[in-house]
C-alpha cells in the first residue's frame, strides 16, 4: 500500500511541475551530463558491455545485470556471482532463443514494449530459507527477471558441443523462468479468462503445495506443482511449460495424469491430438522410455493418524513419491500390480486407462481444459500461436551449434 501511495504522489509532482511551465522554457539542453558514454569502452569487460548495449538496451531498453548486483537479489539467500564467460553465452541464449522467437511472431514493438527491464544474473542456486524449495527463478512486478544457476551452464567447445540433454538444462534452469515470468506481464497486461481459475478451484494450496510429488500433482490436474499454488501461477505454468518442457517430460506429465482418476469420455482422443499438436513423435518407437514402465499400487500410511491411502504410481516417478511421502511423515510401501507393465504409450492408455464420467474434472481433463484456455488467449490477445512457439524455440535449439560456432564471440577480460 504505502508503494501505491508514493506511485501517486510521485505523479502528482511531475503532473504540477509540467503544469508549471511555460512556452517560453529552453528545454534545449538535458539536465545530465551527456558527455558521459553509454559504455565505458576502458574497462576490462568494455566489448560485452558495447554488445549487450547495442542487442539489449538500444532496440527493447533491457538491461542485462550480470555482475553481481548485491542489492538486487534477495538478501536472504546465500547467493553466488555469475561465471563471465557463462553470463555472455546465457545472454546469446536469451536474444536467439527468447527474444528473437517473440519477435519474429509478434513484432519487433511487441518486445519493446513488454519485454522486462531487467535481467539480472545469478551464479549460484538459492534455496528458499522458509519453505526449503529451490528457486529456479523470480520476478519483481513485472519489470526484473532474475536468473538462477548459471554457473551450471555448460560452455561450448568443437570438441563438447551441446546436446538435448544440454538444451533440457537450459530449459530448466533458465528459459522455463524466463517464460514463466514473461507470461506474468502478459497476464497483467490482459487478463486472461476466470474460467481457467474454476476447472479445479479446491485444489489450490499457496502454502503445502510442494508437499505434493509429480504424481500427484499431475493427478488433481496440474502441469507442475508450483502450478498448484494458485490459479496465476497455474496459468503461466500452462504456457511456459508447452513451450519448455521436452517430449519425455510431457509423455510423463500424461502418464501420470491418467493413472488416477482415469478419463472422460472422449479424452483419449483428445490426448492423442495433444500429442500431435505438441509435435511428439515415438509413440511406437520401443526405444522411448513412455514406451516402457510399470504402472505400481502404492500404499502409504501415515505414521501420526494411520491414515491409508492408495495410487498407482509409474515407475519413472517413485523415487520422487518415495522422497515425498517421507517428507510427509508417512511409511512408504510398494506393490507390483501384476497386469500393469507396459511397452507401449497406446496399449497403457487404449486399454488400461480407466473411463470416468463423474462431474468433477479427472487430471488430464483439467489440463486439457487449461491448455485450450491458455492457447486460444493466448491468440486472441496477443496474435501468438502457443505450438508454433514452441515449435520455434525447438528448431532453435535443434541448430544450437551451428548459432553459436557461427554468431557467437566470447571475449576475454581485457
Amino acid at each position: 500500500m504505502m508503494k501505491n501511495i508514493k506511485y501517486i504522489l510521485s505523479v502528482a509532482a511531475c503532473a504540477m511541475i509540467v503544469c508549471s511551465c511555460s512556452n517560453d522554457d529552453d528545454f534545449s539542453d538535458s539536465i545530465f551530463d551527456t558527455s558521459i558514454e553509454a559504455v565505458d569502452e576502458k574497462s576490462t569487460t568494455g566489448p560485452f558491455d558495447q554488445w549487450l548495449y547495442d542487442n539489449f538496451v538500444v532496440p527493447y531498453n533491457t538491461e542485462i545485470q550480470y555482475k553481481f548486483n548485491m542489492t538486487g537479489a534477495k538478501m536472504d539467500y546465500l547467493l553466488a556471482p555469475a561465471d563471465y564467460e557463462k553470463s555472455q553465452m546465457l545472454a546469446r541464449f536469451i536474444k536467439y532463443l527468447f527474444y528473437d522467437v517473440y519477435v519474429k511472431h509478434a513484432g519487433d514493438d511487441f518486445m519493446k514494449r513488454y519485454a522486462p527491464r531487467i535481467i539480472h544474473f545469478i551464479g549460484s542456486a538459492a534455496y528458499s530459507p522458509t519453505t526449503g524449495t529451490e528457486e529456479l527463478g523470480y520476478a519483481s512486478a513485472g519489470v526484473k527477471i532474475t536468473l538462477i544457476k548459471v554457473n551450471e551452464m555448460k560452455m561450448w567447445t568443437p570438441t563438447t558441443p551441446y546436446t538435448a540433454a544440454d538444451m533440457d538444462k537450459l530449459n530448466e534452469y533458465q528459459f522455463h523462468t524466463m517464460h514463466h515470468e514473461f507470461s506474468h506481464i502478459l497476464h497483467q497486461t490482459k487478463s486472461y479468462p476466470v474460467t481457467f481459475g474454476q476447472i479445479n478451484p479446491a485444489e489450490y494450496d499457496g502454502r503445502k503445495w510442494q508437499e505434493r510429488d509429480s504424481v500427484k500433482s499431475h493427478s488433481l490436474g496440474f502441469i507442475t506443482q508450483y502450478g498448484s499454488s494458485a490459479n496465476y501461477e497455474d496459468f503461466v505454468e500452462t504456457l511456459s511449460c508447452t513451450i519448455t518442457n521436452n517430449d519425455c517430460r510431457w509423455m510423463y506429465t500424461i502418464i501420470d495424469a491418467c493413472a488416477n482418476g482415469g478419463v472422460k469420455d472422449g479424452d483419449k482422443e483428445r490426448i492423442y491430438e495433444l500429442i500431435d499438436s505438441l509435435e511428439i513423435e515415438g509413440l511406437d518407437d520401443p526405444a522411448k522410455p513412455w514406451n516402457n514402465f510399470k504402472i505400481r499400487k502404492e500404499t502409504a500410511v501415515n505414521k501420526e493418524t494411520g491414515d491409508e491411502t492408495e495410487r498407482f504410481v509409474p515407475d519413472f516417478h517413485e523415487t520422487d513419491a518415495k522422497r515425498q511421502n517421507a517428507t510427509n511423515g508417512s511409511d512408504y510401501t510398494l506393490t507390483y500390480v501384476d497386469e500393469a507393465s507396459f511397452t507401449s504409450f497406446r496399449d497403457y492408455l487404449d486399454n488400461w486407462v480407466t473411463i470416468d464420467n463423474n462431474a468433477e474434472a479427472c487430471g488430464m481433463n483439467a489440463i486439457m481444459k487449461k491448455l485450450d484456455i491458455a492457447t486460444e488467449w493466448y491468440t486472441e490477445k496477443w496474435g501468438l500461436y502457443l505450438f508454433k512457439l514452441r515449435r520455434e524455440v525447438r528448431e532453435r535449439q535443434a541448430k544450437i551449434n551451428e548459432y553459436v560456432q557461427n554468431e557467437v564471440e566470447i571475449f576475454e577480460l581485457k
